[in-house]
């Protein structure tokens, strides 16, 4: 019933591979700089897009598979710095693991673990019971949150352990019934995510709590199945946020609700992170409409909100890219969409197409690469007109983490495996 809902978050995953000598500061939604290319959930401005380089035309006969790994379940998506690929997994229902690679060879640098499974609800256990949250990186600082709402801050060169957060002792807070899904953000000195019964700010130094907001109530309705982005609107930085029963924008400084707006979803699968249009803010959820809100300056009284257009598309837990003012969206009922931002209105709509889609999209040449969660790999025009899958590879049989890429190389974080391939 919630088939893989906890991925997104996952509804972990998605982190792009760079090579050392590409050490490039990128401006991450607005927010602080990070060292790489992709260094946390859905790429550098989560929002899962590209740009500056050239992808092939094809798939086959010029993906190459460089290295794989064999390791236990999870959902999170790897991450890059320095060189290195550092992934997740769940071993033997009973430990989190951290292990770091090199780009090149996959050679083991160093592992990091601790105790930190759960089981979720009976009617939920097709999704497993494996990590879910994907980890932030900025060059120094591996963050990573596991199952149990602990968080953990490594040392990226060594693994070493500064500091760890334990946020339902620390706040007497319940665990989330489904596990930890959302994924941090490091923005200078802090560390931010929906986690601890709400939203939660940490300091990214030693851990301490900056503040917290958004109590969710707890319980098998409390806790998040998205993950939060940065953004500026009427002229003031905030973190836009996708609760399971709202919208709502917060102030870095003190977590002050700036605005709020309803969002209608089955069971409070309000899954997607929130995509920015602009300083409009794009909405899609389970059982519910897909949205575009102007936000005024308001108050958490929703006053400053207004709703530029709804279509009754309903997405489920597959974030979307927007390309030229276009959004291209994976739907609940297996489908494919694409809708102008301008109106609202679909462009066209595919036949069935998978359960769970990851997308990076490429601005400069308007394509698409997706993975499904059975992993079949389409690279897709992105043209208004019509669907044209220009090709599709088979890379996995089992692959919810996000989709990951950068320049030529393309990492899956499979179910059982991470594979790092390279596009001739």
């Amino acid at each position: 019933m919630i088939r893989k809902l906890l991925v997104t978050g996952f509804l972990a995953i998605s982190f792009l591979v760079t090579s050392p000598s590409r050490s490039e500061e990128t401006a991450v939604a607005g927010a602080s700089t990070l060292v790489s290319n992709w260094s946390q959930w859905r790429g550098p401005q989560r929002d899962g897009l590209v740009s500056g380089t050239a992808w092939p035309d094809t798939l086959k006969d010029r993906l190459t598979l460089v290295w794989e790994k064999k390791l236990g379940p999870s959902y999170s998506g790897p991450v890059i710095s320095g060189g290195r690929v550092f992934t997740t997994e769940t071993v033997d229902k009973k430990l989190e693991r951290v292990t770091a690679y090199g780009l090149g060879d996959g050679t083991q640098a160093w592992t990091a673990e601790w105790e930190g499974s759960m089981a979720v609800p009976f009617f939920a256990a097709a999704n497993g019971d494996w990590i879910r949250s994907t980890p932030a990186c900025d060059g120094t600082h591996l963050v990573v949150v596991g199952m149990r709402d602990v968080v953990v801050c490594l040392d990226v060169a060594s693994g070493k352990e500064l500091w760890r957060a334990d946020l339902p002792q620390k706040l007497g807070t319940p665990l989330q019934a489904f596990g930890c899904c959302s994924s941090p953000i490091i923005d200078g000195d802090a560390v931010l995510l929906q986690s601890g019964g709400g939203l939660v700010k940490l300091s990214l130094a030693n851990g301490e709590l900056v503040w917290r907001t958004m109590d969710d109530g707890g319980g098998m309705n409390g806790g998040a199945f998205s993950s939060p982005i940065i953004a500026t609107i009427a002229g003031k930085r905030q973190l836009v946020v996708a609760a399971r029963d709202r919208l709502a924008g917060v102030t870095l400084e003190d977590g002050k609700e700036l605005w709020s707006e309803p969002i209608e979803s089955f069971r409070g699968m309000n899954i997607l992170t929130p995509v920015m249009v602009g300083e409009q803010v794009f909405s899609s959820a389970h059982s519910g409409r897909t949205r575009l809100f102007e936000i005024g300056v308001g108050t958490a009284s929703n006053s400053g909100v207004s709703q530029v257009w709804e279509n009754k598309a309903q997405a489920y837990m597959s974030s979307p890219v927007v390309i030229d003012g276009f959004a291209y969206m994976h739907l609940k009922n297996e489908r494919f969409v694409c809708i102008d931002l301008k109106t609202g209105e679909d462009r066209w709509t595919s036949t069935t197409l998978g359960k769970y889609w990851s997308m990076v999209g490429n601005v400069d040449e308007r394509k698409i690469l997706a993975l499904e969660s059975n992993g079949t790999l389409r690279l897709i025009a992105a043209d208004p007109a019509e669907l044209r899958v220009v090709d599709e590879q088979k890379v996995a049989d089992d692959a919810w983490a996000h989709l990951a890429v950068d320049g030529s190389t393309i990492v899956v974080r499979a179910l059982d495996a991470i594979r790092v391939y390279q596009w001739r």
